[in-house]
């Protein structure tokens, strides 16, 4: 008897991972998904367009941040002053349903300014902790560098395993967790190198780029325009937090042939013998690209991934694990620059 769930035309052939129809004309080949992602498609098409009636361009940023919601994963978002990365994180806030806080990174900052402190009640007699603004589902770090080496540590724990432990005790995180942290990668006075350990952590890093000319001037006349109405007053919110966490479900049950799971494999693997590089990504760099081209693959509206997809996660989430040598730095050469070389030499799955 057939299996209820197979699907005729999506086949376990050579390829793994393309669709397949017997049918000769080009025009007729169609394929159904294995899991039913219209929903999250046009839930994610929502909340692109709330981002994009205030951002202008940077539709590869949306696109990764909204991977990023897909795969649970840490975001940050690296450029000069004034390129829109903390109005994007605040955009993504008002357009989802889920609880929302912002933390000023500063050089006097403290842990429990952010996690929270016993507080000792005198009507009980006994310490009562507070919680820290990082107890929320959507939090911004705004100027993550600017908080000293103690600060940001406190935020380790927090980030990979979405608890906290304060005097002994564990407080866990609320399902959906993420963290969008901002940086300038110009300004050194007053800021703190976030150790490897650290970025380790973010399942991407996103480099804001400046508008092209055309954008700057739609930025300009909607500038003008909006006079004194609040440019994030009609935004409206579309996901809730239950949709959010069964879409994070959906995603995690998207198909990954074995082929390409070897091929995510050796590029992580080709970073630590690669001899442009001091440093070569870890294994948790290998789940991120695995989670986030399930990401890539879902907001495409298909439930396999393809090498493209991975090619796509590969460069946000290996482009701050990698520490490019001092020749090369010195050459000009950069981690995004030789993650593109490896992902050239590295043969793709037919």
């Amino acid at each position: 008897m057939e299996n209820e769930n197979q699907n005729p035309e999506f086949e376990n052939n050579s390829e793994g991972f393309a669709p397949t129809n017997e049918t000769s004309s080009s025009e007729d080949v169609r394929f159904s998904n294995r899991l039913d992602l219209a929903p999250l498609s046009a839930s994610l098409e929502q909340v692109r367009r709330e981002l994009s009636s205030v951002i202008v361009g940077q539709e590869k940023m949306i696109d990764q941040l909204l991977v990023a919601l897909l795969s649970g994963g840490h975001v940050l978002l690296e450029g000069v002053p004034g390129v829109a990365k903390t109005i994007t994180a605040k955009l993504l806030a008002k357009s989802t349903d889920i609880g929302f806080s912002r933390i000023q990174f500063t050089p006097d900052l403290m842990p429990s300014d952010i996690l929270g402190t016993s507080v000792y009640d005198q009507k009980t007699t006994e310490f009562e902790f507070r919680k820290g603004p990082i107890f929320s589902n959507l939090v911004l770090i705004d100027e993550i560098n600017r908080a000293p080496a103690k600060t940001q540590a406190a935020l380790f724990e927090v980030m990979e395993e979405r608890q906290i432990t304060i005097d002994g005790k564990q407080y866990e995180m609320d399902a959906p967790f993420l963290v969008v942290a901002t940086q300038n990668p110009i300004e050194q006075e007053g800021t703190y190198r976030l150790p490897e350990a650290q970025l380790d952590r973010f399942l991407f890093k996103i480099s804001v780029e400046y508008p092209k000319l055309s954008e700057e001037i739609d930025i300009i006349m909607r500038e003008h325009k909006l006079q004194d109405h609040d440019k994030l007053g009609n935004i409206k919110p579309v996901l809730s937090g239950n949709q959010i966490r069964h879409y994070q479900a959906l995603v995690k049950q998207i198909v990954v042939e074995p082929q390409l799971v070897e091929y995510i494999a050796k590029i992580v693997i080709n970073t630590r013998s690669n001899a442009f590089l001091y440093l070569g990504a870890s294994p948790r760099a290998s789940i991120a690209i695995l989670n986030a081209s399930k990401g890539f693959a879902a907001l495409r509206g298909r439930d396999f991934v393809t090498p493209e997809d991975i090619k796509e996660a590969a460069i946000p989430v290996l482009q701050h694990r990698v520490i490019v040598t001092p020749e090369r730095e010195m050459e000009g050469l950069n981690s995004v620059e030789i993650v593109r070389q490896i992902l050239e030499s590295v043969e793709i799955p037919r």
